[in-house]
């Protein structure tokens, strides 16, 4: 599975972003997806999770009511719709796949055993 995000950019606060991780070579299903990202001097942090066939979607409280993840019928793209961006959410987004991980477990990034090579998000106040 090879991923590769995209999307990314320079927003003011309050605006809307969507980025999209698509996967070459296979499709997503049986994998768990996950987006993450990392401010500058900050650890990878989770940010949302669409379960492998389950089809449960998981977000941090920290976006929740503002994020949404989801999947497309052909099952290739996962898509993260984010919206009232402020400038904390500025950091580098990376999606992530994994199989057979257990609902306590998607928040790890430990736990994934692809990831795409990132896309910049910018929130300008």
């Amino acid at each position: 599975v090879q991923l590769e995000e995209s999307g990314g950019g320079l927003v003011q606060v309050g605006g809307s972003l969507r980025l999209s991780c698509a996967s070459s070579g296979a499709t997503l299903n049986g994998y768990t997806v996950s987006w993450f990202r990392q401010a500058p001097g900050k650890e990878r942090e989770f940010v949302a999770a669409t379960r492998e066939n389950q089809g449960t979607l998981i977000h941090a409280d920290s976006v929740k009511g503002r994020f949404t993840i989801s999947r497309d019928k052909g099952k290739r793209t996962v898509s993260l719709q984010m919206n009232r961006l402020v400038p904390e959410d500025t950091a580098v987004y990376y999606c992530a796949a994994g199989q057979r991980l257990i609902l306590s477990s998607v928040r790890d990034r430990a736990r994934y055993s692809y990831w795409g090579p990132g896309t910049q998000v910018a929130v300008s106040s």
